[in-house]
């Protein structure tokens, strides 16, 4: 029996407009993962999968290319050199939202990936569980930039740019970060799809907008890496206002954005697809309580607590690390 983790993650800035070209910034999330555990089953029972988090269960036989789990166990297995693939009990276990913008489908792809490659004694490199785990992000989001399955595999802060290697950031302080989910699902396709139709008809203004958006990813990116929070917030307000202007906020996400901002927040904006799902706020560590308690009295429902530290693991650790502890 084996067993792999992958976390969950964010996206500082950069979201939507990262699928047109621009650059953004994601980070893991330690503190939610996902696990899979694959064991030997009884002869002759094939290759079997059961994630119950998304109530899925079902035989690698029984399902064609438009279920993302079993894409992504084939392509590990094709990868493997794998033809004739070996009775197989599949398990899947996620405490990442589901449609919240915390990337759990590349976590449950990514952990599948690896658990896969370590019960056939092989190591496997981030850029391949990332390539792999693609495949399924396409069935998930339609048209996603890569940026969710990369933040995943490669398991730290990365600067990303669609069609570009990821880049590695290294933060010169620690940032503290509030995430509060709204308990409102944000499946990213639709997001996305919108997002789309509104840039077909309106592409010079949208393009305008992802033009600010890669501005301000730019200047994120300076002041991540000089440890300058306070700049880093004030970017994450205008990055909510740009996001506004592309019609994926909502009341409920303006709610919880206000209430954090309120409590002391240094900034604070949706992350990920939007319309639901979450929002992200900078804190100073001594404000993490108050903006926790504001957003839980705003309806959130649910609070973690991160820190996107200089020194990030290279690969996906073996176990999950303790509440507020990143590594």
């Amino acid at each position: 029996m084996t067993t792999a983790n992958a976390p969950g993650k964010i996206i500082l800035i950069g979201e939507h407009a990262v699928v047109y070209g621009r650059p953004a910034i994601a980070a893991p999330v330690w503190q939610c993962v996902a696990t899979a555990v694959v064991a030997s089953a009884p002869p002759g029972s094939g290759v079997t999968i059961s994630a119950m988090d998304i109530h899925r269960r079902f035989s690698l036989d029984e399902v064609g290319e438009d279920e993302p789990l079993a894409v992504v166990v084939r392509a590990t297995l094709a990868h493997l050199g794998v033809q004739h693939p070996p009775d197989l009990q599949i398990e899947l276990h996620s405490d990442i939202p589901i449609a919240g913008g915390l990337g759990s489908g590349a976590a449950l792809s990514t952990a599948l990936v690896r658990a896969l490659f370590a019960h056939f004694g092989q190591v496997v490199e981030p850029e391949v569980v990332s390539a792999i785990v693609y495949e399924s992000e396409r069935l998930y989001h339609g048209a996603p930039s890569g940026i969710d399955n990369t933040v995943v595999a490669f398991g730290q802060p990365i600067w990303f740019i669609k069609g570009k290697a990821a880049e590695p950031l290294r933060p010169a302080a620690p940032l503290t970060l509030v995430i509060a989910d709204s308990g409102v699902p944000s499946p990213t396709k639709e997001t996305v799809g919108a997002v789309r139709r509104l840039w077909e008809r309106e592409t010079e203004r949208c393009e305008v907008l992802f033009d600010e958006i890669a501005v301000l990813a730019q200047r994120a990116r300076l002041a991540i890496e000089q440890g300058d929070r306070q700049t880093l917030g004030r970017l994450f307000d205008a990055d909510q206002t740009l996001l506004e202007a592309l019609g994926v906020s909502s009341e409920t996400l303006d709610r919880l954005i206000l209430a954090a901002r309120r409590a002391g927040a240094l900034g604070a904006k949706l992350s990920g697809g939007g319309r639901g799902g979450n929002i992200i706020a900078l804190v100073e560590p001594e404000r993490v309580d108050a903006v926790s308690t504001a957003l839980k009295a705003s309806g959130a429902r649910r609070i973690i607590v991160t820190q996107i530290e200089r020194r990030s693991p290279p690969s996906l650790p073996s176990r999950r690390p303790e509440a507020r502890e990143l590594r």
